[in-house]
């Protein structure tokens, strides 16, 4: 069931809105303070492009830095991509067959504003593994 939605998800919104990331990550690669920015946000385009049986998780080890970069990262980027999480999720949840996709819309709004001290596991772990 998870390749299916992920399919319709990919056709549907997911490769939009993974070059939207990708985008994201290509503007913030060109300034040196943005290189750990553009690696957050082509993680998440991972993420956005194929979201069904995967989830974020926070980072055990992620400290001040991660909470400090990600209130740059919501000013530079996340609010622009959250924005494009509550477009694509209303629109997607006006129709039946796409309440579930909205829905994942929904669930990549909070990674999508906070993404730095986050990790995405698979929902059959759904647990990052303690860094050492």
């Amino acid at each position: 069931m998870k390749t299916i939605l992920n399919l319709i998800w990919l056709i549907l919104s997911g490769f939009w809105l993974a070059c939207a990331y990708f985008i994201a990550g290509l503007i913030l690669f060109l300034t040196i303070i943005g290189i750990p920015f553009a690696f957050a946000s082509w993680r998440i385009a991972g993420f956005a492009l194929w979201p069904f049986g995967r989830t974020a998780v926070p980072r055990s080890d992620a400290g001040a830095g991660s909470c400090v970069g990600n209130v740059l990262w919501l000013v530079l980027a996340g609010w622009w991509l959250a924005l494009g999480h509550v477009i694509t999720g209303v629109i997607l949840c006006l129709t039946i067959i796409g309440i579930p996709l909205g829905l994942a819309n929904f669930k990549l709004i909070p990674i999508s504003l906070t993404p730095l001290g986050h990790e995405i596991v698979s929902t059959d772990r759904p647990f990052a593994a303690p860094r050492w």
